[in-house]
């Protein structure tokens, strides 16, 4: 017997958005860890707000709501207020009611600049960490940087002169003028820095994300963002492993993978000097390598050259599903505090599927 296309709405709703989601839904095992790491932040999350005036959006709230931000790659704020109002899912996880009404999405954003800074950022990121303990590695790494271009346009690359008392601005004409670092800045977004990752490429105003991935489960350790420059990758390189070397008892040492880039005289010798053993990537070509067959005889250095390979596909993940391709935000601490919210929840993903292959 065929159904009737009836067209009657319903005025009320017995059944929850708990009750909606699947129980073997990907995003269950993720909210539980969530919460708990929250729950962990909440004397952290008092300090930031005052005890009267009007309430702001719960900070919990807000964290989880750009966790699904990442997860699903909605490009804006509009956009996930959008999916907040009609999406049960994502009611579900941030923790809304079915009438509960969703943020303007100014305000969003105004919330998310005052809480999401840096050190909120690292807060969480540690906490996921301690989550993923027996996962991890403590003796072998990898490090790798990656170019995040900045929200800033190459019309804005102006000369640093260009507006101070007594100079005449000009229209902007590019063509054959010489720009560098040294003599231009970019008047959106001053922190930002012209560079290009290799030979051939374009030059684009950028930062750098740099990260330290434990070899066992591709995990990211440590991330960092700086300016972009030459020496940057492997400036950030030896001070995320010192921090990790330092932590080590006694004399033992941690093993460091990198690529060809990391492979010279400098870094291997103050690697050395840190209690590092440098398994870096051997550069050839028209010189000789930092690291000799005193390094490459070892089976441990095969099995590093092996690892480092993953840590690309966190930078590949980062960049397509968690927004970094071209960072939507503006101001050196801005982009640092998103690029490890980002890394942490890359972890949370990898987290979640490490934990259900060992329940299987």
């Amino acid at each position: 017997m065929r159904g009737e296309d009836q067209k009657q709405e319903a005025m009320f709703s017995y059944v929850s958005p708990e009750q909606r989601v699947p129980q073997d839904h990907p995003l269950r095992p993720v909210r539980e860890m969530v919460d708990t790491i929250l729950k962990e932040m909440s004397p952290r999350f008092a300090r930031l707000y005052a005890e009267v005036g009007r309430p702001s959006i719960a900070p919990e709230r807000l964290l989880r709501a750009l966790l699904l931000q990442i997860f699903y790659s909605v490009r804006s704020e509009r956009l996930l207020m959008e999916q907040l109002d009609y999406n049960l899912l994502f009611r579900w996880f941030v923790g809304m009611e079915m009438d509960e009404a969703v943020w303007n999405h100014a305000v969003f954003s105004k919330n998310r600049e005052r809480l999401l800074n840096h050190e909120i950022a690292e807060a969480f990121f540690q906490r996921v960490l301690r989550q993923a303990k027996p996962y991890l590695s403590d003796e072998h790494f990898t490090v790798d940087g990656t170019l995040l271009e900045a929200w800033a346009s190459q019309k804005s690359f102006r000369p640093k002169d260009e507006g101070k008392p007594g100079s005449t601005p000009r229209a902007v004409d590019f063509h054959g003028e010489q720009r560098s670092n040294q003599t231009h800045q970019s008047t959106t977004d001053p922190d930002a820095r012209l560079y290009k990752k290799s030979k051939g490429t374009e030059a684009k105003l950028s930062y750098l994300g740099h990260v330290l991935m434990e070899n066992r489960n591709g995990l990211l350790v440590q991330t960092m963002v700086t300016q972009a420059d030459g020496t940057a990758e492997r400036d950030a390189a030896l001070l995320m492993a010192w921090k990790t070397a330092s932590k080590m008892p006694g004399s033992r040492r941690i093993t460091l993978g990198g690529d060809k880039n990391y492979d010279t005289r400098d870094f291997v010798t103050t690697a050395r000097g840190m209690r590092i053993t440098p398994h870096v990537a051997q550069n050839n070509t028209h010189r000789s390598s930092a690291i000799d067959g005193r390094t490459t005889r070892h089976t441990g250095y095969q099995i590093s050259q092996q690892k480092r390979k993953r840590v690309e596909q966190s930078f590949g993940w980062m960049k397509m599903i968690g927004l970094l391709k071209k960072v939507k935000l503006r101001g050196l601490r801005k982009v640092a505090g998103w690029f490890t919210f980002v890394g942490a929840a890359y972890n949370l993903v990898r987290l979640r599927r490490l934990r259900a292959e060992a329940v299987a």
